[in-house]
């Protein structure tokens, strides 16, 4: 019966420090963490873990909201802890999912979790749109080269051999040329 401890932050230029140095004043004997966006259900060391913990194992977080950011992932991850007899804990947060009252503090946790970040989704939109309007915000810069895409179209090669030359996808020839 051991526990483990998972810290996760959403960018590479946050801090774990914070979150670890709380899993191991709460006794995690070993914590995995990742710099990785809680959308994302692909998290390599979450994923890691929790195929390595067995029966009897608790694992630790800081807060719900590590583990994920929309409340069917984090109730699909609970439900497969609980089946493997593995418990959840939250440092920040008193979680016994053990619990009537427990589970529905959890699920309205993950439910505020997935609030935050429609908010953000929102807010991150907004600006954008207000960016565009100002002429402030163009977008991402293209990464293919319209123009050669179609000189070279032009000069009576194949989109396979376009992609080939320019290292890019067919597909993205199609775009280049319905783009031009």
């Amino acid at each position: 019966m051991a526990i483990y401890g998972y810290a996760r932050v959403s960018t590479a230029d946050q801090d774990l420090s914070v979150q670890e140095a709380a899993l191991k004043a709460a006794g995690c004997e070993h914590i995995r963490s990742e710099k990785i966006s809680g959308t994302k259900s692909d998290r390599p060391e979450l994923k890691t873990l929790l195929q390595f913990m067995r029966e009897g194992d608790t694992l630790v977080v800081t807060r719900i909201d590590r583990l994920a950011r929309s409340i069917r992932d984090l109730q699909n991850m609970v439900h497969e802890m609980k089946e493997r007899g593995i418990s959840l804990r939250a440092t920040e947060q008193n979680v016994d999912t053990g619990s009537a009252a427990g589970k529905a503090f959890f699920d309205m946790l993950g439910v505020f979790a997935e609030f935050e970040t429609g908010l953000r989704k929102e807010r991150q939109a907004e600006g954008i749109a207000k960016a565009q309007k100002a002429g402030k915000y163009k977008g991402r810069k293209r990464s293919v080269d319209v123009d050669k895409v179609r000189d070279l179209k032009e000069a009576g090669q194949s989109v396979s051999a376009i992609a080939r030359e320019l290292n890019i996808s067919r597909v993205s020839v199609y775009r280049a040329l319905d783009a031009a």
